[in-house]
């Protein structure tokens, strides 16, 4: 993510089209999260499944090899993505339904994902230092067999099914105000980070930043997310949901404020990326704490799927698309000014509409 925009930028097409490539990566998590969830649950063979879409999304993402221009490049990436986010989702049950009793484990085991991201976007970027961007694609093919081979060192499971839930349940849920204010406030979230994911790189490379610099302020905002999933309970006990939201929401609104005007000085630049802690750590520790509580355990899946299509899917998507329009119309710092506006606006649907989950759904969830 760090240097795909980077790469397309180098390939020659253009920011609209650069940002509709992009979007691609988020829009298929508007329906692949829930064909894959429905398909794990339905047969109970996620790790089968997991194996599958690791080897068919490599394959697929082979074809940006034959550099089959802009829309050629769109179908490759939309087909390598809808398997590709088969990936993580299925894992994720995996590790919970491995974890079994001690789900508590669960922080150190997702801590790799982040050391992970760290030392690649590192080596990468130290590599592209030395060699041209148009050698990223080849400088991931060694990660993309090393998922395929440890998704077969993994032992697959006995098939069990999910039972039925309570017919009905779900549409209650999905329309309580509490629950469209909360599915509104994370869609402008990702709308806000479309220019992030989309233009960051090629806003600090417009700014004389080296391909080693940018790969290491990207990691920092990594480590800034780690830091706080270290201490999200204890902010838990001290504030209220609705508070840390808020709060979140406003440090995220000031970080893009901050990368958008204040770019050339490194320590504002450093400090930014710190709030990277707020503006996804905080909030996605809180959304899978409010599925939890919200939907319970019959619609958790349901709700996840949703969770994920709805903001990372179609928020991340139209951000990265629309973000294009800013940035081809006048400049990347205008594409971050659009996201601090974004946040405003989910400011104040957050501080009238967003209400904590029922009391008894909290308490049994623990």
């Amino acid at each position: 993510m760090p240097y795909w925009s980077l790469y397309l930028e180098g390939q020659g097409f253009t920011y609209l089209q650069i940002a509709t490539l992009m979007a691609t990566i988020q829009l298929t998590k508007i329906v692949a999260p829930s064909v894959w969830g429905w398909l794990g649950d339905r047969t109970g063979q996620r790790v089968r499944l997991v194996r599958f879409g690791a080897i068919t999304g490599s394959l697929f993402f082979a074809g940006v090899f034959l550099e089959p221009g802009f829309y050629g490049l769109l179908l490759v990436m939309l087909a390598f993505t809808f398997f590709w986010n088969a990936i993580l989702p299925l894992y994720e049950v995996i590790t919970l339904r491995t974890l079994g009793k001690r789900k508590d484990k669960y922080g150190k085991v997702r801590l790799w994902g982040s050391v992970g991201f760290i030392v690649a976007v590192g080596l990468v970027g130290a590599i592209l230092e030395y060699v041209p961007i148009q050698s990223l694609p080849w400088l991931l093919l060694p990660v993309f067999a090393g998922i395929a081979v440890s998704a077969f060192l993994l032992p697959a499971e006995q098939g069990e099914r999910k039972p039925s839930a309570p017919k009905g349940s779900l549409k209650a849920i999905v329309t309580h105000p509490a629950v469209i204010a909360f599915f509104l406030m994370n869609f402008l979230l990702q709308v806000s980070h479309g220019a992030y994911y989309t233009f960051f790189s090629i806003h600090l490379d417009q700014h004389g930043y080296g391909k080693l610099s940018i790969g290491l302020l990207w990691s920092l905002g990594v480590i800034a997310e780690i830091g706080l999933f270290l201490v999200m309970h204890r902010l838990s006990h001290r504030f209220s949901f609705r508070q840390i939201a808020i709060g979140a929401l406003t440090l995220t609104m000031i970080r893009w404020v901050l990368i958008a005007e204040v770019t050339d000085v490194l320590a504002v630049l450093i400090f930014a990326q710190c709030l990277h802690a707020a503006s996804y750590g905080a909030l996605h520790a809180l959304s899978v704490q409010y599925i939890q509580g919200f939907f319970g355990k019959h619609h958790h899946g349901q709700g996840q799927a949703l969770y994920s299509g709805l903001t990372f899917g179609a928020g991340g998507a139209l951000g990265a698309w629309m973000s294009g329009f800013l940035v081809d119309g006048f400049s990347t710092s205008a594409a971050f000014w659009g996201g601090a506006v974004a946040m405003l606006v989910a400011i104040v649907i957050t501080w009238r509409g967003l209400r904590p989950p029922p009391a008894p759904a909290v308490q049994t969830e623990g």
